[in-house]
């Protein structure tokens, strides 16, 4: 690990915006969910959540040109519970959604806690999660289409969400918590480690300011005691 990448990592941390996330509704192409992923942590979004398919579509696990390292995927079984679940922690749900009840996507304050509701590529957001959504947004259209891709529309709603929050000064600072911080910090420094710990419950071992182990023939020894 080298100091660079050790600095380039507590920048993008310390940048992370804990309460703001993306959930989409049954989106199932492999691209559109990636692209998402990789506009999720470019605006510093740590954790995505994707309600998986009820069609036959496997709950996505692919690839987003590496971006997967850095943003959680959490799949949920229903739009229900997902967004009953993102209410609970607190976020105000903000559906992207062609009606008479949607209002420009800029007129929204995404610097209040908010996950951005993508609809699936065919049907769009659902009316169940319609009905647990607190506003619906729209991206005015010049041509003669009506929308845009799912993950272009997400990426032009979550570069207003950053615009907004720059202003507020919400990057400025480090806002996640010194558990959330240590945490991520461990598993992308030490990402097989991190892993082995998880599967077998074990606590993750000092990082020194390197982001190596701290005493690693200490922990290797109890590890195979274990």
């Amino acid at each position: 690990m080298t100091p660079n990448r050790v600095e380039t990592i507590h920048r993008v941390l310390s940048q992370r915006q804990p309460d703001l996330t993306v959930i989409t509704d049954e989106a199932h192409k492999a691209r559109n969910l990636s692209a998402i992923i990789r506009s999720c942590d470019a605006v510093g979004v740590g954790t995505f959540h994707c309600v998986t398919p009820k069609k036959g579509f496997r709950s996505y696990r692919g690839t987003a040109s590496g971006s997967n390292k850095w943003v959680t995927t959490q799949n949920h079984e229903s739009i229900s519970d997902g967004i009953k679940s993102l209410k609970k922690q607190g976020f105000r749900i903000v559906a992207a959604n062609l009606s008479s009840k949607a209002v420009d996507f800029r007129e929204v304050d995404y610097s209040q806690p908010t996950a951005i509701l993508m609809g699936s590529e065919k049907s769009g957001v659902s009316s169940q999660a319609l009905e647990l959504c607190d506003q619906q947004v729209i991206i005015p259209m010049m041509g003669m289409v009506e929308s845009y891709n799912v993950s272009v529309a997400c990426a032009i709603i979550l570069n207003e969400a950053q615009r907004q929050r720059q202003v507020h000064g919400m990057y400025s600072h480090c806002r996640l918590d010194d558990d959330s911080y240590k945490k991520a910090f461990f598993q992308w420094c030490q990402p097989v480690i991190a892993k082995y710990c998880d599967d077998n419950d074990i606590s993750y071992p000092e990082l020194d300011s390197d982001g190596d182990l701290n005493e690693p023939s200490e922990w290797y020894t109890q590890v195979k005691s274990i």
